[in-house]
């Protein structure tokens, strides 16, 4: 049978590992897909040392990739919203099927792309999108097709667990670690992405999609970011049973969908609080399965080409199915995507870590706790520390149970307001994950 000749677009580390890969695995890959894959064409602007391409033709225009009409599915590893936007609109024009690993183009401009897809008949396939190497999109797509999915929660940036975990285990503060995960490579010369949430949010839009059928709102995600934490704030997490992830969290309710990336208490017990380094992880909770958890490589040369090239064998292998038969690409069928809508984080429930910083006077602690009974608030466990040499300040640590958001913000307006709370309340969400 003939070879489905592919065209890669970006030869960076995903665009060289998915060549090696393909090259390496050449015959192993022809089996599981029924025919031989062959990169016919390459564009990139500048040659990767990693990666032999011998005779392959290379271009510096990714549009003739596009265009070139020996070319049956386009690999998209540019990254970015604009350009590979109009890359991938481009080569579906063209009729052409494409795999991406471009978890903003999807989490931004997904719905349009799935839009032009399905009026061309062709397949776009995001698994590389989010966390590497891990199936994660295919388990709650096709492994769960069974199951009401509940919730899911995940690590879903490795420079962010990087930071944390050496926050945890070394004592080390966020600017110290952000510094070395720089210079390993882990994170950008601007981490905003990273530490701020950004880049998790992308991955937790389409994640959230996909288990509740709903259309791709990354607008409405909400995100927080890790660079405030502090060494002081883990440590006393660890000492009350937990641990901080920077986590994602989707979760369905009766009013809307929790979407919501932020750093978060996980009991010290949960297989997910062990996940460190650069590990990504997910759980997912179905009706029927009950939790699950996927854990693996998040990012990386062959970690995320092992994920371009699975849906590259999964593109070859529907070539020739009919496209209304297809697996949609949002896992329910275009027409039956859900308008639940997403909550906004003020209606979101959690449990919540808080810490208050108090001059050492009697009766502080009741203030506090009339404050929180006022307003339904019940506490869960209370840890409070020896005045600190510095200022005299009595840290107290609270946990409270589950409430909804907006009445942890008054709460925390009412303890800022007291004569004894010096500074601000830090809050982070708790998690059980059960």
């Amino acid at each position: 049978m003939k070879p489905v000749k592919v065209g890669i677009c970006g030869l960076g580390t995903v665009g060289g590992g998915t060549f090696n890969v393909l090259k390496r695995n050449a015959e192993e890959i022809a089996r599981r897909a029924g025919r031989g894959i062959e990169v016919a064409q390459i564009a990139a602007r500048r040659p990767n040392p990693k990666c032999e391409t011998g005779a392959t033709p290379i271009t510096a225009d990714i549009f003739d990739v596009a265009n070139n009409p020996e070319i049956d599915v386009v690999i998209e590893l540019i990254g970015g919203y604009t350009l590979a936007h109009e890359l991938v609109l481009k080569a579906i024009e063209n009729g052409k099927h494409v795999v991406t690993a471009n978890k903003a183009l999807i989490a931004v401009h997904g719905n349009e792309i799935f839009a032009k897809a399905r009026e061309k008949g062709v397949i776009v396939a995001f698994e590389a999108a989010v966390a590497g190497g891990i199936p994660v999109i295919k388990a709650i797509r096709e492994g769960l097709a069974g199951n009401r999915i509940n919730w899911l929660a995940g690590i879903i940036n490795g420079t962010g667990n990087f930071i944390l975990t050496e926050m945890r285990e070394k004592g080390r503060a966020f600017e110290d670690v952000l510094k070395e995960a720089q210079a390993l490579g882990y994170a950008e010369a601007d981490p905003t992405f990273d530490v701020e949430g950004i880049d998790a949010a992308h991955k937790l839009t389409i994640l959230a999609s996909i288990a509740f059928g709903i259309p791709l709102q990354f607008d409405k995600a909400y995100t927080e970011g890790i660079s405030k934490l502090t060494s002081a704030d883990v440590n006393y997490a660890e000492a009350l049973g937990y641990r901080i992830k920077h986590l994602g969290v989707a979760r369905r309710t009766e009013a809307g969908i929790e979407l919501r990336v932020h750093p978060t208490l996980i009991p010290a017990d949960r297989l997910i609080a062990n996940v460190n380094g650069v590990m990504n992880a997910v759980m997912v909770n179905g009706d029927a399965s009950g939790s699950t958890l996927y854990y693996g490589a998040g990012a990386g040369m062959d970690a995320t080409a092992s994920a371009v090239v699975a849906d590259l064998v999964d593109v070859v292998r529907a070539l020739t199915s009919d496209p209304t038969n297809r697996v949609p690409h949002l896992a329910f069928q275009p027409d039956a995507l859900s308008d639940h809508p997403i909550l906004p984080i003020a209606e979101s429930e959690s449990a919540y870590y808080l810490r208050i910083h108090a001059k050492d006077h009697p009766g502080v602690l009741a203030q506090v706790a009339s404050i929180l009974s006022e307003r339904g608030i019940n506490i869960e466990s209370i840890m409070q520390k020896e005045a600190e040499e510095q200022d005299g300040l009595v840290p107290m640590i609270l946990v409270t149970h589950r409430v909804i958001e907006s009445r942890i913000d008054n709460a925390i307006a009412a303890l800022e307001g007291l004569a004894d709370v010096v500074g601000k309340v830090v809050r982070i969400r708790v998690e059980q994950l059960v």
